[in-house]
């Protein structure tokens, strides 16, 4: 790590709130918070840090990581004690005007001895009765699975968060090939669009939800985006008609999906092209049963501080179709199969046939209550027509391309999606 910052050090590292800092001056606060915790924290202790970027979190990130720790990143959130018992942290570090180091008392946990005495990291996800699950990663294997990084002078925009898996995957790829970072602490469309424009940004790192909030603002046609090479989109699924879209706007950017689990970590993918939703994974990493896909990974996670598991393949959750050429394509969660009678479907594939519409902006189908069938299927739409219109035309389209039992029974007008903090749609159940 030191090294890659080191042969880069006159270059720019982190561009945060304004301020450039470079590698050199990223080093030197690096070694500045190892000075400072060497002798209050030791190798192997579960320390908590809130996972906001900023110049010095992140420095203080590649300190733990040096000083051979296990980094629990907190979320940004008001339920901080919840993440802190799941994590089962001993310390926590608070970066105000002075670094301040938290003593707590958890548990210990014997799932900390399979780093044998490597640094770590604990991330969260989503469980069952809304519990955060902790995530163990060997954050040494992580930073390793950059080592042959290329070198480039790409300016990345970091919009991932912090404690999300991507977000990190963004993180160390970004430093490790001495890139610029530039943190994003407004997530509008409008911040992002003048980040990429002042910044000349080469890379956005984002998430299908923003990219259609991104076509409904139309903010791109305000500001200058000419440098915008790349755009890498996952964490959900992405809908070809709106791919297809902003292809059409950026006509010069290449698109990309990436795939992974707070779990697997982040695997190599080849997209077949910028307007298709089908990717390659290694054969290796990957195996399909009764069209659910499981993963296998380099940076496979050491299992759940405060729940059970096996990691030999994990179960993703993601239900899959491939092509005859081993193309891969999400076609939606096996969380989000509505059962209308007896009879199965998946909500992205009445989606999909909605957003074929050019008057539908965006859309949000999932399952409602129906006492003589067990669910309905129900939709949330944006678009500019009347209400009479929109569901007309709808309901008209959905008609001729889908099943009786697919087409949505109840159809709301609204003015937005509802997004979670990690800018995906809320596809929490009604």
């Amino acid at each position: 790590m030191l090294k890659a910052l080191k042969s880069n050090q006159d270059k720019i590292a982190i561009i945060d709130k304004g301020k450039e800092h470079s590698y050199q001056h990223l080093i030197d606060r690096i070694n500045l918070y190892k000075s400072l915790i060497k002798d209050e924290l030791s190798n192997g202790d579960i320390v908590a840090l809130r996972a906001i970027y900023s110049f010095e979190s992140i420095a203080m990130f590649i300190a733990l990581y040096l000083n051979k720790n296990i980094v629990a990143l907190l979320p940004d959130s008001p339920n901080l004690d919840e993440y802190l018992q799941s994590s089962n942290a001993n310390k926590l570090i608070e970066i105000k005007s002075q670094i301040n180091i938290k003593s707590l008392n958890p548990p210990k946990h014997d799932k900390i001895k399979e780093l044998n005495n490597q640094s770590g990291l604990i991330i969260f996800s989503s469980g069952t009765l809304n519990k955060p699950k902790a995530i163990i990663h060997n954050l040494d294997n992580m930073v390793k699975n950059f080592a042959d990084k290329r070198a480039n002078s790409l300016r990345i925009i970091l919009f991932l968060l912090f404690d999300h898996i991507g977000g990190i995957n963004t993180l160390l790829s970004g430093l490790l090939s001495g890139s610029t970072l530039i943190i994003a602490s407004d997530f509008s469309p409008k911040n992002i669009c003048y980040l990429i424009s002042k910044y000349k940004a080469h890379i956005l790192p984002t998430t299908p939800s923003f990219l259609n909030l991104l076509l409904m603002t139309k903010e791109y046609e305000n500001y200058d985006l000419s440098s915008l090479r790349l755009i890498t989109y996952g964490t959900e699924r992405m809908d070809e008609n709106i791919l297809i879209r902003l292809k059409n706007i950026f006509k010069k950017v290449k698109f990309i999906q990436t795939f992974g689990t707070s779990e697997s970590g982040i695997l190599p993918t080849t997209s077949k092209s910028s307007i298709s939703t089908y990717f390659k994974l290694k054969p290796d990493e990957y195996k399909i049963k009764d069209g659910r896909l499981f993963l296998k990974s380099k940076t496979m996670f050491l299992g759940y501080m405060n729940l059970d598991s096996d990691n030999q393949w994990f179960d993703s959750g993601d239900l899959v179709k491939q092509d005859g050429d081993g193309f891969l394509k999400i076609i939606g969660r096996s969380k989000e199969i509505i059962n209308v009678g007896g009879k199965k479907l998946l909500a992205s594939e009445v989606e999909s046939c909605i957003l074929e519409l050019d008057e539908i902006k965006d859309a949000l189908v999932y399952a409602l209550p129906c006492e003589i069938l067990g669910q309905m299927v129900a939709c949330d739409v944006v678009c500019d027509l009347a209400k009479s219109n929109a569901k007309e035309l709808i309901k008209s389209h959905c008609k001729a391309r889908l099943e009786r039992y697919k087409i949505p029974v109840k159809i709301n007008i609204v003015d937005e999606i509802t997004f979670t903090n990690r800018f995906k749609k809320d596809r929490k159940l009604r």
